[in-house]
């Protein structure tokens, strides 16, 4: 390139000191000028130039010379009888739109010539009188800025090329290309579950079984290649010898066949003889005999003969790449990056046919539509139900659960067989329960899906539980906490130590809460950790830890070792036994303040629990710095809400208090902002906060129902009453404390 340019300002023939090098072939300019002075004026400039030049004296001339020969550039003058030359080069423009255009103009013309500059029919002008270096640089700029067009138009069209070569990789799809890991397992050489995370990998890859199997330690190499060409009578071919033909070689992208470790090698009538490293992959030959158009003769080679051969034809790819062509070809998948989960049991139903139905289109489609369907929905849970007749969709929204979709029996198997496939776990075991994760990705939020299958008698349940893993964490000012429940726990989580325990069933908001109070007044100052299973709210404050029990990494294990790590504040996910009971009050005797949950009905019955637990009185009584008990109730819709008068009924069930005069209850009459009246969830609470009292209510040792009402006398307001203020405020509705509390007392006793 240098060399060409070189020769528009040098004299004389600068390749002669390289006479092995072919002359380029000169530049076609044609001037455009009706008066004969000037065109012989712009011959002189440009005679010892590396260009062939052409003339024309107008218009028409001009449109003549271009329909005959290829011109480079074209230098035009504006001032022309008939056509002027902006007309005549915004029709070159349209015609030849390659072709470079100047214009050469007097200064009394140079608006006119501007108009044609900004419509794009000119790439310059020229003022007359010109000088001839800056004449002859204005040229050689043209010039060098068409070469770089023309460069860029063939990259353009090796990036297209390119991409087609992905989209040839992305069409080679998984299903039917596990045949030989079908064989082996059949040989005793993989279990079912290797041959499960092969099919895994090569979803995410877009690899041949036979790359992905040789990643691992499982099957000796020389033993696959032996069992082709000894069992499956697979012809061999060596390529060491091979002399390569590049027609046969342009047959199959580049891409591919280093992807997928094949190499065409002749065509015989309209066969084509390839080298594969795996001959049973029966869905590349049909896609490959698709592509070329030849019916495919495959040929067993040794992998290491053809990786040699395809490093030695291609250069050896390194892993850049075929991480750059996974991430082109793979990059929508939201299920990749998920923790391989193994076990050992083989179960007898057959391999082949659960893998293909987990590939089915409709399997898909239908299990991405129930997870898009929940996200939009706000759903807490996912509920696939087989009965009788169909399968059920239900999703658990504001905590009720809702049927919302009816799915054909014969579509269970495969659906469930999709959705094991993305949790990683065994398909092949349908008779005991199974545990899985799933990490599903949107453009606007990324969710953690905890997956739980149960056999029944119509088929497995699943059901999966949606944790928002960017939801941020509450205040304390946002959990819907009366002003002297707030106090109370204001006044608890100031101290420097202790345990506070949040208490409920499952579903209750004990997380929200735990969360609310670990950031409540945070300090880079302290160092914040978090023991959970698994992390549900993501907090930057905070060192979190996620249990794995199936290594040994149990809350008490990862207590004991946080406790070397300085910690402050401490957040344990649940104490479930003693180990974890006793670890995390020791931990709240020796200077650290932790929150902890724990699953119990009421505050009171949160120091039986304990004590069940093996914990001592007085680590019980000097540890302990609150309980927080809690429910989370139904918020009616503030868009429909109305006065109603509750049937008699339900105000008798609730207890005295739910009669007092003047007591005032709502309900939603339903909306277009609300689901049936209600619009998300507000929490109910007893907050007991420990006193000299409360103490030594402990080391006595006395019940529940004594430990309540020594509570009560010492301001504890009791999740009834709580919730009888939210009712009065407009905030629930009597059928949903029913719902969440119970009946409280018998008609009868009324």
């Amino acid at each position: 390139m240098a060399k060409r340019y070189a020769s528009l300002f040098l004299e004389g023939d600068i390749n002669s000191k390289d006479a092995d090098t072919p002359a380029p072939a000169p530049y076609q300019l044609l001037l455009v000028d009706d008066e004969p002075g000037i065109l012989a004026s712009l011959r002189r400039v440009f005679q010892r130039e590396n260009y062939e030049l052409h003339f024309a004296r107008n218009a028409s001339e001009a449109l003549k010379v271009l329909e005959d020969k290829p011109i480079h550039l074209v230098i035009s003058d504006f001032m022309m009888p008939g056509m002027n030359g902006s007309e005549l080069l915004s029709q070159i423009r349209k015609r030849w739109p390659d072709t470079l255009r100047l214009m050469l103009t007097g200064h009394a013309n140079t608006e006119a010539v501007m108009g044609s500059i900004k419509e794009g029919a000119v790439y310059r002008f020229i003022l007359k009188p010109w000088n001839d270096d800056d004449l002859r640089l204005t040229i050689a700029l043209a010039l060098e800025q068409y070469e770089l067009m023309q460069r860029n138009r063939t990259l353009e069209q090796v990036n297209q090329k390119q991409h087609r070569d992905l989209e040839t990789l992305a069409k080679l799809s998984v299903t039917n290309r596990s045949q030989l890991a079908i064989m082996l397992h059949k040989k005793g050489l993989l279990s079912a579950q290797q041959i499960q995370q092969l099919h895994r990998e090569m979803q995410s890859h877009k690899t041949p079984v036979i790359y992905q199997l040789m990643q691992h330690d499982w099957v000796d190499e020389r033993k696959v290649y032996t069992l082709l060409r000894q069992d499956m009578l697979f012809e061999e071919v060596d390529l060491r010898e091979f002399q390569a033909d590049p027609a046969v070689l342009g047959l199959i992208p580049q891409a591919v066949c280093t992807r997928q470790l094949v190499l065409p090698l002749r065509v015989v009538g309209k066969r084509l003889r390839l080298a594969m490293a795996d001959p049973m992959d029966m869905g590349l030959i049909e896609e490959l005999g698709f592509v070329t158009g030849y019916s495919i003769h495959p040929l067993l080679s040794p992998l290491d003969q053809l990786q040699n051969k395809l490093n030695e034809l291609f250069g050896k790819p390194s892993q850049a790449q075929f991480e750059e062509i996974a991430t082109i070809v793979g990059g929508s998948d939201p299920y990749e990056g998920i923790e391989i989960i193994l076990d050992d049991d083989v179960a007898s139903e057959s391999l082949e046919e659960l893998l293909s139905s987990s590939e089915d289109s409709p399997a898909i489609r239908l299990v991405n539509a129930i997870i898009l369907e929940a996200l939009r929905l706000r759903a807490s849970d996912i509920h696939i139900h087989p009965r009788t007749k169909h399968v059920v969709v239900r999703y658990r929204i504001d905590g009720i659960l809702q049927d919302k979709i009816q799915i054909p029996n014969t579509l269970l198997m495969s659906l469930v067989s999709r959705i094991k496939v993305m949790a990683e776990l065994d398909i092949t075991e349908r008779r005991r329960p199974q545990d899985g994760r799933i990490t599903v990705k949107t453009p606007m939020r990324i969710v953690d899906l905890r997956i739980s299958t149960l056999p029944t008698i119509n088929g497995e349940k699943v059901v999966m539980r949606v944790l928002e893993r960017q939801s941020a964490a509450q205040s304390l000012e946002d959990l819907g906490l009366s002003e002297a429940n707030l106090q109370r726990l204001l006044h608890s989580v100031s101290k420097p130590q202790g345990i506070i325990l949040a208490t409920g069933p499952t579903g209750s908001g004990k997380t929200t809460t735990l969360f609310a109070l670990l950031q409540h007044e945070a300090s880079p100052e302290k160092n914040y950790v978090t023991i959970e299973d698994p992390v549900e709210f993501h907090v930057d404050l905070a060192g979190q830890v996620p249990v794995r029990e199936r290594i040994g990494l149990s809350f008490a294990s990862v207590l004991r070792a946080i406790l070397r790590q300085d910690p402050d504040v401490i957040l344990l996910g649940e104490i479930r036994d003693n180990e974890t009971a006793e670890a995390a009050f020791h931990a709240a005797l020796t200077g650290h303040l932790v929150f902890s949950t724990l699953h119990t009905n009421s505050a009171a019955a949160t120091i039986a629990r304990l004590f069940d637990l093996g914990l001592k009185p007085y680590v019980l009584a000097t540890a302990l710095e609150a309980i927080i008990a809690q429910r989370l109730v139904r918020r009616i819709c503030p868009h429909c809400r109305e006065k109603v008068e509750p049937p008699q009924e339900q105000l008798l069930s609730l207890g005295h208090d739910f009669l007092k005069p003047g007591l005032q209850f709502y309900q939603g009459k339903g909306c277009s902002q609300c689901n049936q009246g209600y619009k998300g969830r507000i929490g109910i609470h007893e907050i007991l906060t420990m006193n000299d009292a409360l103490q030594d209510a402990i080391f006595q040792g006395v019940g529940a129902s004594q430990f309540q009402a020594i509570a009560q006398e010492q301001g504890m307001i009791t999740l009834l009453d709580d919730a009888r203020e939210k009712v009065c405020q407009g905030l629930t509705t009597v059928e949903e404390i029913l719902r969440t509390l119970g009946p409280q007392v018998l008609k009868k006793h009324i």
